[in-house]
């Protein structure tokens, strides 16, 4: 009898370099293991989409467009060519208009795109109708996803079969067309015995023409036994990637799932041993510069407890690695989970995953409580659909005080068409008013990237990644130390490229956050009279993101005076007491460092 056929999706080339890399790896590098994985019989690729869309503007310097192109030129007209959406945030890491959600359908389909994986995070079916209906409106396939996760230990009330029976039946009772459907793991924390449960549930709700498939990571060490599960229960798909960038945050090796299925009925997409053997020989040599961080070959007992996906981990890592607080990782995990139950159990992949990083990392930065990350609130609010459960009242109450918003059950979808600033007339208006070409590809860039998508069409974005033979992250012994580091120096952040041997070091100025219409920059600090004797200081590393306040400006306890950005979030800087502002230390887009004075007040 022949063994059943298990189509296999490569997610090397957008899920493994997200997960390893923080998206940060340059087409021309990457382009020859394309070719080498197309000539290892692979045919059905993730290229793009989810956080490998703005990364490539905010660090690379180049379009996501010009690159899914030239992936569909390499491995020809037949391959299915699929990218990640995010319900109606699609690739932003906002809530975007009815006009905007249709923008991303089409020029996805204009530039090669056969299916779209279509999720929601927090399994609100009410935020993939629209979004669906846009994907096949314009000729792509619609893959349907319902995301899961494990609960942190001793939590309960979500996220076991009987949730996502219930939000399978809302996606067929909303009518909701779809060619798959795929349950998605992003932290690799659902154990292998409700992965089986699930799929088994799904295969006997859909019937046998259905295909079912399952994404999951390594991160919390149980990918293998989850697919293997997950295909005795009738899965018809798995997700994996190549070495380098599989394993650890990634998805398993495709080596290693070849090896996983030996003397089973599965055959994995028709590939060879040999033929994989030679392609991950090819990716090798292809990242050879580029540094991986140790976090993203590890599989981390931590992970369910908080859960944090591997796409998430290494971005997060990285950001905290630049900051100079790495030291806080571990903590920050553990937090996490406090923040999960009192959140409402949105799952945690993109963009909620980062609402509960950036929570827990102010939790312990600042003390519990003490700040509340605008995203985590507005989830808590309402602001992007309903989350499984009630959030804790708590958190509710203290976010609505903390943001100045009240709780809302209006669709996210209206609340986004009011906003002018989500209309495609807004960013025609922004390009043309810096001479740009108000072409639709470019309108979605700067409606998906804001200024930093505006900063690429004018060539003023910077050049982010971490290349660098050898490089050590902690060089003890001597080692070589080639790389890419940042460094501030007198409150200003520098990227430093060092080279082995003789070769040049670069050095050049990390792009800061934009200055707004609120805040202008200035060659120098705010004019004083002098210092006061209450000085305020940072309390974690970051960049000045807006100045609110001028020397000799009244201030109440607990008044806003500036606002830094750091981890993507925003910290509130505010008067300790009621007072008069005396000086102001720092300047818009300053990097700062952790206990760097800010202001002085009497």
């Amino acid at each position: 009898m022949a063994k059943k056929y298990i189509d296999v999706m490569d997610t090397t080339f957008r899920d493994g370099f997200q997960s390893v890399f923080g998206g940060r790896v340059l087409m021309n590098d990457f382009f020859p293991a394309v070719e080498a994985a197309k000539k290892a019989g692979i045919n059905h690729f993730e290229f793009g989409g989810g956080a490998r869309f703005q990364s490539l503007y905010f660090y690379l310097q180049e379009d996501a467009f010009e690159m899914m192109d030239r992936f569909r030129e390499i491995v020809g007209p037949e391959a299915n060519l699929q990218t990640l959406s995010r319900g109606i945030n699609t690739v932003m890491l906002e809530t975007g208009s009815r006009e905007l959600i249709d923008l991303h359908a089409k020029m996805f389909k204009k530039h090669g795109t056969t299916t779209i994986r279509n999720f929601d995070a927090l399994n609100d079916v009410n935020n993939l109708e629209y979004s669906a209906s846009c994907i096949k409106k314009h000729g792509l396939q619609h893959e349907a996803v319902i995301t899961m996760m494990d609960l942190p230990p001793g939590c309960k009330g979500a996220h076991d079969v009987a949730f996502y029976e219930k939000t399978l039946r809302n996606i067929l009772d909303a009518g909701i067309e779809f060619d798959s459907l795929c349950f998605k793991d992003a932290s690799g924390t659902a154990n292998p015995n409700k992965v089986y449960e699930t799929i088994s549930m799904a295969r006997k709700l859909l019937g046998e023409e259905v295909h079912l498939r399952l994404h999951t990571h390594e991160t919390a060490g149980v990918s293998v036994a989850s697919y293997l599960a997950a295909l005795e229960a009738g899965a018809n798909g798995i997700d994996m990637a190549a070495s380098p960038v599989s394993g650890g945050t990634s998805q398993p090796d495709i080596l290693t799932m070849l090896h996983a299925t030996k003397g089973t009925n599965y055959n994995l997409g028709d590939l060879e041993l040999n033929k994989i053997l030679k392609y991950e020989e090819v990716l090798k040599e292809c990242l050879s510069d580029y540094m991986i961080p140790p976090e993203a070959t590890q599989v981390s007992p931590l992970i369910p407890f908080s859960p944090m996906p591997g796409g998430a981990l290494t971005a997060n890592t990285q950001m905290m690695r630049d900051s100079g607080n790495l030291d806080k990782f571990d903590e920050v995990i553990v937090a996490m989970k406090e923040v999960v139950e009192r959140g409402g159990y949105g799952t945690s992949v993109t963009p909620v995953s980062q609402f509960y990083w950036q929570q827990a990392y102010a939790n312990v930065m600042f003390g519990k409580w003490k700040q509340i990350a605008p995203g985590y609130g507005r989830m808590v609010l309402g602001y992007f659909g309903k989350t499984p459960i009630e959030p804790d009242a708590e958190i509710v109450k203290l976010a609505s005080e903390k943001l100045n918003l009240k709780p809302t059950t209006e669709n996210p979808l209206d609340l986004a068409d009011k906003e002018v600033t989500k209309s495609i007339a807004y960013w025609t208006k922004v390009l043309e008013d810096e001479g740009l070409e108000t072409t639709e590809e470019n309108i979605f860039i700067a409606a998906a990237c804001d200024r930093k998508g505006i900063d690429f069409l004018k060539g003023e974005s910077p050049l982010m990644v971490r290349k660098g033979k050898e490089n050590k992250e902690n060089n003890s012994q001597g080692e070589n130390m080639s790389g890419s580091y940042t460094v501030v120096v007198d409150g200003k952040k520098y990227s430093v490229q060092v080279a082995e041997g003789d070769a040049d070091i670069q050095v050049t100025p990390v792009a800061s956050a934009p200055a707004t219409t609120e805040a202008p920059k200035a060659s120098t600090p705010a004019p004083s009279g002098g210092k006061g004797s209450l000085e305020i200081k940072s309390q974690t590393p970051g960049n000045v993101w807006k100045i609110l306040k001028a020397p000799g400006d009244s201030v109440g306890e607990g008044e806003q005076i500036m606002i830094l950005e750091a981890m993507k979030m925003e910290i509130d800087i505010v008067a300790e007491r009621s007072g008069v502002i005396k000086s102001i230390d720092v300047n818009v887009n300053d990097a700062v460092v952790d206990g760097q004075l800010l202001a002085t007040m009497e």
